[in-house]
């Protein structure tokens, strides 16, 4: 259960919202947050794939995370973030419904997922207990690796790691 855990036996969070449920993420994987902005669709992308955004000269894909995780998709409005993560070699964006804190918390506050949680399992780290709210611990490497979503994949040609995908 150690999930870069540091020395001292915390771990640093960001939580946000998807559905009006509490997720988050290691920040190490975080590069930045940013408002929601427009994105350019791409054709024939899953349908978690909302398009493509010009991060500074770099064209990200961006996910919508809530219906990578088989949720109803996120309705984008001004409220909304996006969080730009490197996850397996790629840069992509995550649209959530807002990005509620950045958390040191400790690390024996995280719990097991249950065992009967079926493919959950696979890409959730365990349960954060906080403040009397629970927060569901993604591991992004595993929701984008190989049985997850196609943009991780391959290493070819493009516009970077995963295009052939599309």
């Amino acid at each position: 259960m150690n999930i870069n855990a540091h020395i001292d036996g915390s771990l640093e969070i960001i939580a946000f919202r998807l559905n009006d449920q509490s997720f988050c993420v290691k920040t190490r994987s975080i590069r930045e947050i940013r408002g929601w902005v427009p994105v350019t669709p791409m054709p024939h992308a899953p349908y978690e794939v909302l398009g493509v955004i010009n991060l500074r000269g770099m064209v990200i894909p961006v996910i919508d995370l809530a219906a990578k995780l088989g949720m109803a998709g996120t309705e984008a409005s001004e409220r909304s973030a996006i969080i730009v993560t490197d996850v397996n070699g790629m840069t992509m964006g995550l649209l959530v419904e807002g990005v509620s804190d950045i958390l040191t918390v400790p690390a024996t506050s995280l719990q097991p997922v249950p065992s009967n949680a079926g493919q959950a399992t696979q890409f959730v780290e365990g349960i954060l207990t906080h403040q009397d709210q629970m927060i569901c611990f993604l591991n992004l490497e595993e929701l984008f690796s190989a049985g997850g979503l196609s943009v991780g994949g391959g290493g070819g040609g493009g516009a970077g790691p995963g295009w052939e995908e599309f």
